[in-house]
């Protein structure tokens, strides 16, 4: 009896070892990625009055070098008043407001690991300033500092927020407990039948 106990134990060991190893290694790799944890104004906000500044916060701090802000307004309008501050893991950008309407803030930086990551917020002003003239808004401009920061990105869909798939690692280890769960206690019940 005491040694069917043991092997009980050693192989419900063994099944725990699993899925903790499972559980934490598949996080590692997420942890370099950066994204966007919030904005302000947040992500589909409608203000009546135009903010002074942008703000975006990110999970880590973004480096000055790798980072690009672009903002615009309605008809492609450039709305960026200024190049983009940093303080820790926060990126303002001055607003020049125009034109009521629809406003997108593109982001791209890099992550520690290289990794691009790109992504937008789109907000609404109710109320804004008289259309400027079309010889002034030809295209948008975007804000970066002068050292060598990659091309600017094309706007991406709303929905898309980051490119890396950092967020679904806790799905992935959460199947990967079930699995191993169902696995050793088919075991288990498989060692008990044969035993009978």
């Amino acid at each position: 009896m005491g040694g069917r106990v043991a092997r009980v134990a050693r192989t419900w060991v063994v099944v725990l070892g699993v899925v903790v190893a499972s559980t934490l290694l598949p996080a590692a790799p997420a942890a370099a990625h950066n994204s966007l944890t919030g904005s302000d104004p947040r992500d589909g906000a409608r203000l009546a009055v135009a903010p002074e500044r942008i703000e975006l916060r990110f999970l880590a701090t973004p480096k000055e070098a790798t980072t690009e802000v672009t903002v615009t307004g309605p008809d492609n309008v450039a709305a960026t008043g200024g190049p983009p501050a940093f303080s820790g893991k926060r990126v303002t950008v001055p607003f020049r407001p125009g034109a009521a309407g629809l406003y997108i803030v593109t982001y791209r930086l890099a992550s520690d690991d290289g990794h691009p990551v790109k992504g937008e917020i789109r907000f609404t002003l109710t109320t804004g300033t008289p259309a400027e003239s079309p010889s002034a808004s030809a295209a948008p401009t975007t804000v970066a500092p002068t050292s060598a920061a990659p091309t600017p990105a094309s706007p991406t869909p709303a929905a898309a927020g980051t490119d890396d798939d950092g967020g679904t690692g806790w799905l992935w280890a959460a199947g990967a407990v079930v699995v191993l769960a169902a696995l050793g206690g088919g075991l288990l019940l498989r060692r008990r039948a044969a035993r009978r």
